[in-house]
């Protein structure tokens, strides 16, 4: 568990604030790219930096930290879309119509972004996340699991049984549940 929950945590987090912010400056219709019902979390980032932390040396000079990270952030990108798309049926993004997309599953134009976000978060922010997950009491780490593991069962159980990405926000969720309830006693 130790630190690597913890960074695919906070990676997951930054995540979600930074597809909130994307969405906004976009002026997107769809306004958040989640991965959990009720916790505020993309999980492709968390996973895509895990990656990166794991495999780019912190040494390494910025510009082969960012083609590295590239590479790796992308590779997680498409095994995740992959894995929705198997799994569940569903597709968080598609980038069919970007240029130079790989079954719309990633694209040039964000395998550069993930290769600048993922040499910045492994310079700025990787050191001071190793310090505060080295302070994480057991606990709390053990406390955290149970709480991604809940959610990420509960999240793939509504992806698998509607196969609809916008049911994992609570008021969506309540709604489908309604409507499938009144459907059932109407039969």
């Amino acid at each position: 568990m130790g630190p690597w929950l913890w960074y695919f945590i906070a990676y997951s987090f930054i995540g979600f604030c930074l597809e909130k912010l994307y969405a906004a400056a976009t002026r997107a219709e769809k306004q958040v790219r989640r991965g959990f019902l009720l916790l505020p979390l993309c999980p492709v980032y968390g996973l895509a930096m895990a990656a990166a932390a794991a495999l780019i040396p912190p040494g390494w000079p910025f510009p082969a930290a960012a083609a590295a990270g590239g590479l790796l952030c992308t590779g997680a990108e498409y095994l995740v879309h992959w894995l929705y798309d198997v799994l569940f049926s569903v597709r968080f993004w598609d980038y069919a119509g970007e240029a130079m997309n790989l079954r719309g599953r990633v694209c040039l134009r964000f395998t550069a972004a993930w290769g600048l976000l993922s040499a910045l978060g492994l310079k700025l922010l990787q050191p001071g996340l190793e310090v505060l997950a080295a302070a994480v009491p057991p606990e709390a780490s053990a406390w955290a699991w149970l709480l991604l593991t809940a959610d990420g069962a509960l999240s793939a159980a509504v992806l698998h049984r509607w196969h609809d990405t916008e049911l994992l926000s609570l008021p969506a969720l309540a709604r489908q549940l309604r409507a499938s309830s009144q459907s059932s006693t109407s039969r």
